[in-house]
């Protein structure tokens, strides 16, 4: 018998997983950045760019007058952390370049609303390239935060853009392939909580961004909300064996939760 609760509560937020093609070929990159150990939350951790989605974020998805205002304002705030925590510009159509993202990303440093951001480059937002992946709510393992985090994919192609790390957030970014991801934590040269491994072997299935999307299309997002459960004789966390994930449990001893 697996042990449950239900809470309602959990602090919105949206991470995205970057993909582009690798240089020579080979499984695609997706993007990380390693948490400051001064954060609260999963300080000193390797996870994909994201944050907390703020009321800004919420006034500017209803100012496009979605048909779903709450996923847009996910969306956005996956594109608005995206550019401040890394300076890489996504979901947005218009004239970009190094220099534009630049003086965005200091516009979002200095307190300025995303929305007037997009308003100064004439930009606009295009959240159809933002595809929903997942939505991971760990709400009832006792820990000190807790987040209801939309998971995204977003695709960059060549990839021919420059990376900053945030230095208040993060102590350095990186490319990758999802293999060599799990490599590096299984070599101890990376720490990744619990939901970023799991989602870091279900994208190791894939070859190209066009089969995890599509991938992610089969399975429509719900809540995955982890429980602990006996699995082989040992206390495992574990999550639902019917949405998409290859990996459904780890032994409590091992998993990283925060």
């Amino acid at each position: 018998m697996d042990e449950r609760h239900e809470t309602t509560r959990g602090i919105p937020a949206a991470t995205v997983v970057v993909f582009r093609h690798a240089h020579g070929g080979g499984d695609p990159q997706i993007l990380l950045t390693v948490r400051s150990r001064q954060l609260a939350f999963a300080g000193g951790m390797a996870v994909f760019p994201g944050g907390r989605v703020d009321p800004a974020d919420r006034e500017l998805a209803d100012r496009l007058a979605s048909d779903d205002a709450d996923e847009a304002a996910h969306r956005i705030a996956a594109i608005r952390e995206t550019l401040e925590e890394t300076g890489l510009v996504i979901g947005v159509a218009g004239d970009i370049d190094a220099a534009t993202a630049c003086e965005a990303r200091a516009m979002l440093a200095a307190d300025r609303p995303f929305g007037s951001v997009i308003d100064r480059f004439g930009w606009r937002l295009d959240l159809a390239t933002i595809v929903p992946f997942a939505r991971w709510f760990p709400q009832n393992e006792g820990l000190t935060r807790i987040f209801d985090t939309r998971f995204y994919l977003a695709d960059i192609g060549t990839g021919a853009v420059d990376l900053a790390v945030a230095e208040d957030e993060a102590t350095h970014l990186f490319w990758t392939s999802a293999r060599e991801a799990l490599a590096m934590a299984d070599r101890g040269e990376i720490g990744v909580i619990f939901p970023t491994r799991r989602n870091l072997e279900r994208l190791a299935g894939f070859t190209t961004f066009g089969e995890a999307r599509d991938h992610a299309l089969d399975f429509p997002v719900r809540p995955i909300i982890p429980f602990v459960g006996e699995v082989g004789g040992r206390r495992s966390i574990c999550i639902p064996d019917d949405a998409g994930y290859p990996v459904t449990s780890e032994p409590l001893d091992q998993a990283k939760r925060q």
